[in-house]
């Protein structure tokens, strides 16, 4: 089935989790193609500056402070985004958090928040988005290299961006191929992406966490999920080693998990750590650390 999807300049578009990274980065990239944007987050202060700028600069925006865990507050965004705009012709699921640690050290609660968050908050950004795009649209769901793979000291999260995919594959049997609705649903798999994660996931390791090298710049996950908006698009997995790491995790699973395994080593730094929660529970005022930067180092010129 054919699904016709407006170019950027003509949509209105919702990114959740876009005060930082590659939300942020999203947003900004629609925002210079003239999309007209609808910006949700915790980060409410941070979200505020954002539209901001862009507005300044001649875009059209709006801030919606929300957590993604409360179906209610995400309801909200799409209310916001049909007041302001009069539809939503893609709505980007990306809020997501992490932790790094064992999953034998990992509580239960803890675990059950990424949950919240990266899991049901996808689910319900897609559910609150769906009845506005079957008139035509995208939903594109930011999931991860790990939706196919594994990974050592990342497994809450690992296991979310899994339950991300089964969610997103089986929605789109569903709705394009039982409903016949022309709504485009993608799978976005990014390899480690230089972001401020690291800096709001929650740690349980003794050392300060951080990504594995090598790492993409967000405004290359940017660039597939504003393609995905335009073009219909089954999955993406954007980086190298997102192919190499599903490619093995298919073919070599063995070999796959060895390799993940002396990765360990490459996910914290040498600097002393502690113990923290990141922002897994902090309120939408206090979830700021790194808000409003895309990159976890300073951006290239």
């Amino acid at each position: 089935m054919s699904i016709p999807l407006k170019n950027l300049s003509e949509q209105v578009v919702v990114i959740t989790g876009a005060s930082s990274g590659i939300g942020l980065a999203t947003a900004e990239a629609a925002a210079e193609q003239k999309a007209k944007l609808v910006l949700a987050a915790r980060s409410g202060a941070a979200l505020k500056d954002i539209v901001a700028r862009i507005t300044a600069a001649g875009g059209e925006a709006v801030a919606v402070t929300c957590d993604v865990s409360d179906r209610a507050q995400v309801e909200a965004v799409a209310a916001a985004a049909v007041q302001r705009f009069g539809r939503i012709d893609t709505w980007v699921n990306n809020a997501g958090i992490g932790i790094y640690g064992r999953l034998d050290e990992v509580s239960e609660e803890d675990h059950r928040r990424v949950f919240d968050v990266n899991y049901f908050g996808l689910v319900n950004g897609s559910l609150a988005a769906l009845p506005h795009l079957k008139k035509g649209g995208a939903l594109i769901n930011v999931g991860s290299e790990v939706s196919e793979s594994a990974f050592p000291l990342l497994g809450s999260y690992v296991a979310s961006k899994h339950a991300v995919k089964g969610f997103t594959d089986s929605l789109r049997i569903e709705v394009e191929d039982v409903d016949r609705a022309p709504v485009s649903i993608t799978l976005i798999q990014p390899t480690a992406v230089d972001t401020p994660f690291p800096e709001h996931a929650g740690n349980y390791l003794p050392n300060e966490p951080k990504l594995p090298d090598p790492k993409i710049d967000p405004r290359q996950v940017a660039e597939a999920i504003l393609d995905a908006a335009q073009n219909p698009t089954r999955d993406k997995r954007v980086g190298t080693m997102a192919k190499v790491s599903t490619t093995l995790a298919t073919l070599f699973p063995s070999l796959g998990d060895r390799m993940a395994a002396g990765q360990v080593g490459n996910l914290s730094t040498d600097r002393p750590g502690r113990r923290h929660d990141g922002i897994l529970r902090q309120s939408s005022e206090a979830a700021t650390t790194a808000a409003g930067r895309t990159h976890g180092t300073p951006a290239p010129k």
